[in-house]
């Protein structure tokens, strides 16, 4: 029986929240690999914010998802046949798969995963882009030093989780913002953040002066919007703006707004840099094996999100990223076709 191949293709630009009218779902028969390609069993799906921005019209680093074409997401699988010399059937791969059940690929931009190292979830979490956007950011961008504060909003979700326990791995006093007492309970009590704050208490302000009483030495900054500028106003001299993100404003139906404090740059003598991971694509193994050292010395922790389903759940699912429903990273664990 040759195996059907199910999709997911973006049908409109979404306006807001991505809509059922926004997908179309395909099934079709699954190509067969030709030489120099083989094909993966898509097996684990991750969801990440950006995906929302992909679909948008407009410049940006990657060009925009095509009506018409698969959407683009990160995935791992398993290897199930091959004619390419270097991968062989039954690895496991990760890569640009799109939503689908099946890829073929030639192996470019296509890593091997060694799931003795971890289990395969966390090759798309904190081993895996996630994991590799919070090491850069942060250590190279953000450049924290022993004793500084460090401040990472969205810190509850896959890259501010890593990012604030490196912190705190280096020596920094990391402090997290967070939706929620479950949420924040956890970035302190098993992540060994410093103090996390609950941004829907509704008085960040406050709580950012008593958590970061001598200011705010490096802002790894996965939110945007208000919370933006109130981080802006605790700066300390000489204190680095990491922008990795603004969820908060990647549904928005309005032209985005700038940061009202941005000021406190020249007064601080501070500075906002913006980052992709993909510039240090020369660099991912050093930073897995760090990452992977720190997890296997119980310094580094890891949730996965991991919610098992088929493909035809996944609109639902990527909708829990924007309504604050996920710890860690979030991943579709697709079951197996039936």
């Amino acid at each position: 029986m040759n195996a059907v191949n199910a999709q997911w293709r973006l049908a409109a630009r979404p306006l807001g929240l991505p809509k059922d009218s926004d997908w179309e779902y395909v099934e079709e028969p699954a190509a067969e690999p030709a030489d120099g390609q083989f094909r993966v069993a898509v097996e684990y799906l991750s969801l990440d914010p950006a995906m929302r921005g992909w679909m948008n019209e407009g410049r940006s680093y990657v060009p925009p998802v095509g009506i018409g074409e698969v959407m683009r997401a990160f995935g791992l699988g398993r290897v199930t046949e091959s004619r390419h010399p270097d991968f062989s059937v039954g690895e496991h791969v990760s890569g640009v798969f799109g939503v689908q059940r099946y890829v073929i690929s030639d192996g470019r931009n296509v890593n091997r995963v060694d799931t003795s190292l971890a289990p395969a979830p966390v090759h798309l979490g904190a081993l895996g882009m996630t994991g590799l956007t919070a090491y850069f950011g942060l250590l190279d961008v953000g450049r924290p030093e022993p004793g500084q504060t460090v401040v990472v909003s969205g810190a509850a979700g896959a890259v501010g989780s890593v990012a604030g326990q490196i912190a705190r791995i280096k020596g920094c006093r990391a402090v997290g913002i967070a939706g929620g007492p479950a949420k924040c309970a956890w970035l302190v009590e098993e992540l060994g953040f410093d103090a996390a704050i609950d941004y829907k208490r509704g008085d960040l302000r406050a709580d950012l002066r008593r958590h970061a009483p001598d200011g705010v030495d490096v802002y790894f900054d996965n939110v945007g919007g208000g919370t933006l500028d109130e981080v802006l106003r605790r700066l300390a001299r000489g204190a680095r703006v990491v922008i990795c993100g603004a969820i908060s404003q990647y549904n928005a139906r309005e032209a985005p707004r700038g940061p009202a404090n941005y000021m406190q740059l020249l007064v601080e003598r501070a500075s906002m840099t913006g980052f992709l991971v993909f510039d240090y694509t020369d660099r991912y193994g050093e930073a897995i094996a760090q990452l992977a050292g720190w997890r296997r010395a119980g310094e580094l922790r890891s949730r996965e999100d991991v919610v098992r389903g088929d493909l035809e759940d996944f609109p639902e699912v990527f909708l829990r990223l924007f309504r604050g429903e996920n710890t860690g990273k979030l991943i579709l664990q697709l079951d197996e076709p039936s």
